[in-house]
């Protein structure tokens, strides 16, 4: 290009002591114009067609790369290879151009990685394999590799050496690294451990007391695991924690056939008798637990009849219990209950008693694991049971509160 513009100053009549800035000037100038057009033609025509193709397609993958900006640096990369392919056109000054130019397509191509890991991470996070298998991490561990060797292209281009040289100096700069990137090395190692172990995947429902988080993983990267608790709020717990802290995973409760439901009826001992005539007769016209009532009477009345025990005294011999009926009657329902699982752990055991009654204790597995169904469906089956324990004469126990004793006042005056 200079040869020509020097050509054409010749022929216009120029002395060559006076085209020589003014030859330099239009180059530049050309130069400046060329990569302008360059840029134009590429914005406008060749990103912009790219983004409408986009649009036009179903696929999820060519949206998210428009989305953050893919195509859009490509674009900022060809006007720096004009000013390189023509660095030599720029006089005393194109070594400096041409290394500016190679430094502005270094830095253009480190970005673009950047976004392409992003959009990378974006597209596979719409698959299902991305609940198992986080890659966030991993990404931005390729990012700071891409960095540190954008970094050290960008030093050997300044000072005009191998790049190969510069590593070798790198030894001596380990531990200052290592320092440097301490939190990012164990955030590595956390990441590797917690993918490999499968611990933590997004979606994933947690609780971390010590952190006071609640709730469902956002997003799992390389520093820190993003939790968004019940409440809305937001918590950011660091990824190293989830190795060294404990933590509750409620994963293996979502991927099985039910929910738990664990809760225990506190029975007033005092109130635990035999049953007597009447109230068997009762039990035994109950759809529930009528046929359980006369194959135990007629089991205990035979067992009875053969050890000759005298049935006048009530520490004689095998009875039924309020109690034990009860237990019988709630084992029933729960059978009969289509939102339980009977497929699972069924139990209704009774434990230890303490000051604070005979604990009866239900131990099943709701079907519905949704949160706001799996509530309405315990405490529904805890309102019947609670209405129905006055049937087998037993009381509920609890603490006597201020208006028991106003009642016991008022009974004793």
């Amino acid at each position: 290009m200079e040869k020509l513009v020097n050509k054409l100053l010749i022929q216009g009549g120029f002395d060559p002591g006076q085209y020589e800035w003014l030859s330099l000037l239009i180059v530049v100038s050309s130069v400046f114009l060329l990569a302008v057009l360059v840029n134009v033609i590429t914005r406008r025509f060749l990103i912009r067609g790219v983004w409408y193709l986009a649009e036009k397609t179903q696929t999820k993958w060519d949206d998210i790369l428009v989305e953050k900006g893919v195509f859009d640096r490509l674009g900022h990369i060809a006007p720096a290879a004009v000013f390189y392919s023509f660095a030599n056109s720029f006089g005393p000054l194109n070594v400096w151009v041409e290394k500016f130019a190679l430094i502005a397509m270094v830095v253009t191509t480190v970005r673009l990685l950047d976004d392409l890991l992003d959009s990378f991470v974006d597209i596979y996070q719409t698959t299902d394999a991305s609940r198992d298998k986080p890659i966030r991490g991993y990404s931005q561990v390729a990012k700071i590799l891409a960095y540190l060797v954008a970094a050290i292209f960008v030093m050997s281009i300044l000072l005009g050496k191998e790049p190969w040289s510069l590593l070798t100096g790198l030894g001596a700069m380990s531990a200052i690294l290592l320092l440097v990137f301490k939190d990012s090395i164990l955030g590595l190692v956390a990441a590797i451990q917690i993918s490999s172990y499968n611990m933590v995947r997004r979606g994933d429902w947690i609780e971390m007391p010590k952190y006071g988080t609640d709730g469902e993983v956002l997003d799992v990267s390389l520093h820190t695991i993003k939790v968004q608790n019940w409440d809305k709020t937001i918590s950011t717990i660091p990824t190293q924690a989830f190795i060294n802290e404990s933590f509750k995973n409620w994963r293996g409760m979502e991927e099985s056939e039910g929910r738990r439901i664990k809760r225990s009826l506190n029975i007033d001992i005092d109130s635990i008798r035999f049953c007597d005539d009447e109230q068997l007769k009762k039990f035994s016209k109950s759809s529930v637990i009528g046929s359980y009532v006369k194959k135990k009477l007629e089991e205990v009345s035979s067992f009875n009849a053969e050890q000759g025990f005298d049935l006048k005294e009530d520490i004689n011999g095998r009875r039924l219990t309020n109690v034990g009926t009860f237990r019988a009657y709630v084992e029933s329902y729960l059978q009969h209950h289509s939102d339980i699982n009977k497929n699972m752990t069924f139990l209704v055991r009774q434990l230890a008693p303490s000051e604070k009654g005979l604990p009866i204790e239900i131990y099943v597995f709701c079907r519905d694991q949704r949160w706001a169904q799996y509530e309405a469906i315990q405490a529904d089956i805890f309102d019947h049971l609670l209405a129905v324990i006055p049937e087998f004469g037993l009381r509920v126990y609890q603490n006597p509160s201020a208006a028991s004793f106003y009642g016991f006042a008022n009974a004793a005056s």
